[in-house]
């Protein structure tokens, strides 16, 4: 019911039809919980030894191709 209450003034407040308001909350929603899965999946990588090597292998790579071009 709260909800529904907050829905219906920040429409009015922001002029904005109750649907967009709620497209545009869940879009935001979703990228705050896809930014928390990549923290999540980094810091579970960050203690995997085989994972930082193969990071570090990268970079060496990476560094090799931007010294020879």
């Amino acid at each position: 019911a709260e909800t529904l209450r907050q829905l219906d003034h920040y429409a009015k407040v922001l002029s904005m039809p109750k649907n967009h308001l709620i497209e545009r909350a869940l879009k935001t929603y979703f990228e705050k919980l896809k930014r928390a899965e990549f923290e999540y999946s980094f810091k579970k990588a960050a203690g995997d030894a085989e994972i930082l090597a193969m990071a570090e292998d990268g970079l060496e790579d990476y560094l090799k191709m931007i010294i020879e071009a």
